[in-house]
């Protein structure tokens, strides 16, 4: 009965100190200190989720090892006047089979867990569902955003923009000081709580659409197209990059995402209306384009004159 009482404190100890230190915790280590908060995407939640319940697992797998191993330190230590070698066996049956069946388990849960939420996260909006969306193009070094419009939805679209290259920040001397000016990177619009599908281009070599705190990225391919659905939870400004080196100033590809409300983005839409930037600019600017083909080109000369 005493010990059974003793077991019931150090149970309510460890239960009160493990309240206190998740109670101390910030809202970025229970997001396992991944880029953002959590709420700033559906995606992004879930993939945060998945991120902190590998570390759990992992770690407590950890923990069982290091046990392990400090008990086997401690119990097969060598003791006083000891000497030789301790017994020595070939093989353990049953730990071989334990070590062969848990690395496999875990690889296969990982594996099957991943594939679940790329699913989850690449599965894209139907057409009744859809309420944005942007055409994405990546070039060497910035991006063009198309605001397409969408049949049925409440916001605006039909106008594109074209952004340019990051443009460093210099000092009185003309040297540059490491920073850039955010006024001027590209910057696309969403609206928040809006099922918002980017359609991911390229106007010329590979890049990478990635935004941190969406905790999500893809690719843009020359010559095909890549899709990404989500809803931003957040309103907020979230710097995005290429993740994909792309050339000399691969460092330079930066843009922002402001997530906004219903009528900020309507505002803005009319804004690239009112400078006449209506339609789309779509492939026809894609550089590959203009490649030179394989052919030996041929001169063509008039006939001469008899």
């Amino acid at each position: 009965m005493r010990k059974n009482h003793r077991k019931k404190w150090t149970a309510l100890s460890l239960s009160g100190v493990l309240a206190l230190v998740l109670s101390g915790c910030t809202a970025q280590e229970l997001n396992g200190y991944m880029p953002g908060l959590p709420g700033t995407t559906d995606v992004g939640d879930m993939t945060a989720t998945f991120w902190v319940n590998s570390w759990v697992v992992l770690l407590a797998i950890g923990f069982f090892v290091w046990g392990l191993i400090i008990w086997a330190t401690v119990v097969y230590r060598r003791r006083k006047n000891e000497v030789g070698l301790p017994v020595q066996m070939r093989y353990h049956m049953p730990i071989e089979i334990l070590f062969t069946v848990i690395p496999v388990v875990l690889v296969g849960g990982f594996f099957a867990f991943t594939a679940r939420d790329q699913a989850i996260v690449e599965d894209n909006w139907a057409a009744d569902e859809l309420d944005v969306r942007i055409e994405v193009y990546g070039k060497q070094w910035a991006w063009d955003f198309n605001y397409l419009e969408v049949e049925g939805s409440q916001y605006d679209g039909d106008v594109y923009y074209q952004g340019v290259q990051a443009v460093e920040l210099r000092d009185a001397e003309g040297k540059t000081t490491g920073e850039v000016d955010y006024g001027q990177l590209p910057t696309l619009y969403v609206p928040v709580g809006a099922n918002v599908t980017l359609d991911l281009k390229s106007r010329d070599v590979a890049h990478s659409f990635w935004v941190p705190e969406f905790n999500y990225k893809e690719d843009t391919i020359p010559g095909k197209t890549n899709e990404f659905s989500f809803v931003a939870e957040r309103e907020g400004v979230y710097i995005g990059k290429c993740a994909e080196l792309c050339g000399e100033y691969h460092s330079m590809m930066l843009f922002q995402v402001e997530v906004v409300s219903e009528a900020e983005y309507n505002d803005y839409i009319q804004s690239l209306r009112d400078q006449g930037n209506t339609g789309a600019r779509g492939d026809e600017y894609n550089r590959e384009l203009d490649n030179p083909g394989t052919s030996v080109p041929v001169i063509q000369h008039e006939e001469e004159e008899h």
